[in-house]
């Protein structure tokens, strides 16, 4: 198969794979009506339920509902009026200082003023939504739909970026067709369908695969400029600094082959080394420029008075574990069920690192970073989403995938899954 045809297969698999996934969702809302309260979770049951969006305008706007729900709702809220839309939850800022800004008088009271829930969310997904929503306007749709119809665009075109840089990144390792393969798995992972709705996770492994994929081709200025936007899409981007720096060192650009370290200190360290180390740390500047700003301390204050997260909480990360295990063995079906996926995304996440770390270090230390931090930062939920940036699971999935006997099962499997997983997203009722 030649590059053309390969190229073509992608786009063309990702092209149906977006159809089939929206269509789907709106098919079987049709089809169904849920029973409301979701006990996957404590909090759940008071969440989810015939009106509990009515106090959300930008989860009503009816194009394209189906891909919209839960953070949905701040993403949209972003990128049509801002961080501080007055149509957002708010929550008392004690102890921080608020922003003066044009809604601020709206929100002070006895308590003091409020702090936007949508400082929550990193700023780059809800500002490309913005931008696409530019061209998009002359379809003459409401500013919410036109921001929905952007995050869904810009979701589903991340996801094809990420399709091509995992062809890319594995085709050397796994030949054409086991790139081929990871590719497929990657895209009818139970959790895949998150790509297409509007959600960060499309948009982030296409910056962090792309990124991993430009290092891959040492175009260090491209995978800097992608790492840096992956990093404002999602805290977690700043482990791309790990692929970034063992890339520079297992390339030895740290120390000339042909220089004893006496002559480098006398001669002087050549520039093209120190200016890929300095591209190699563009993940990590932006971050610490974005946490040190007053969008990234607003960011941990919403984030640990109100959803309760936090960096690496790793006591609270075993005993929220535990928890969760202790309701797969005694709790209600529901939160069994739920429980038993974020586990199984855990060990998968876990397992693939191990076995990768020979073969593919850069990707799997940064797999690992990722499983680790998303396990690591608060109750377990969502860890079968975040690992979707984890691009060693699709690299051992495909190396299975040479059994045909797995490779069968594993896709009826994985799809009857995401057909579960889409269809729970777009009734409203809680996913990862």
């Amino acid at each position: 198969m030649n590059t053309s045809s390969t190229l073509r297969t992608i786009i063309l698999t990702w092209l149906a794979w977006v159809i089939l996934i929206i269509g789907f969702q709106a098919f079987a809302t049709a089809r169904l009506v849920p029973q409301w309260p979701d006990r996957a979770q404590d909090w759940t049951e008071k969440f989810t339920g015939p009106t509990y969006q009515n106090d959300k305008p930008y989860l009503l706007e009816p194009w394209f509902n189906h891909q919209a729900a839960w953070d949905s709702e701040f993403y949209l809220a972003i990128a049509v009026g801002g961080y501080d839309d007055p149509n957002i939850r708010h929550i008392e800022a004690k102890g921080f200082t608020v922003q003066p800004n044009e809604h601020v008088n709206q929100y002070v009271s006895s308590g003091g003023p409020k702090l936007s829930l949508s400082y929550a969310f990193f700023p780059f997904y809800p500002l490309v939504m913005r931008v696409v929503s530019v061209p998009l306007s002359v379809l003459g749709l409401n500013p919410v739909a036109t921001a929905a119809l952007a995050g869904v665009l810009v979701s589903t075109l991340g996801a094809l970026a990420a399709m091509l840089a995992l062809y890319d990144l594995t085709k050397d390792s796994l030949g054409k067709d086991g790139a081929l393969r990871a590719v497929f798995y990657f895209i009818i992972f139970p959790t895949g369908f998150f790509m297409t709705q509007i959600y960060t996770e499309g948009l982030f492994v296409g910056l962090a695969f792309g990124c991993l994929a430009m290092l891959k081709r040492k175009n260090w200025l491209a995978a800097a400029l992608l790492g840096s936007f992956a990093t404002l899409t999602r805290a977690v981007g700043a482990a791309l600094i790990i692929p970034m720096l063992v890339t520079w060192f297992r390339n030895d650009e740290w120390m000339p082959l042909d220089l004893e370290w006496r002559q480098v200190f006398y001669q002087g360290i050549p520039l093209k080394p120190l200016w890929h180390a300095l591209l190699a740390f563009a993940p990590a500047i932006t971050f610490f420029i974005w946490k040190f700003s007053y969008y990234g301390l607003a960011f941990d204050f919403i984030e640990s008075n109100y959803f309760g997260r936090a960096y690496l909480d790793l006591g609270y990360a075993f005993y929220s574990f535990t928890e969760a295990w202790h309701q797969i063995m005694t709790g209600n079906p529901q939160r069994a069920a739920y429980f038993s996926l974020e586990i199984a995304g855990l060990a998968l996440g876990f397992l693939a690192c191990f076995l990768t770390f020979k073969s593919h270090p850069e990707l799997a230390w940064f797999s690992f970073t990722v499983v680790m931090i998303s396990w690591g930062s608060g109750p377990i939920q969502g860890i079968q989403r975040y690992i979707l940036a984890a691009p060693v699971v699709f690299v051992t999935l495909a190396r299975w995938g040479k059994n045909p006997v797995f490779d069968r099962a594993w896709t009826i499997l994985s799809i009857l899954l995401m057909g579960l997983l889409a269809m729970l997203f777009a009734m409203d009722m809680w996913v990862a």
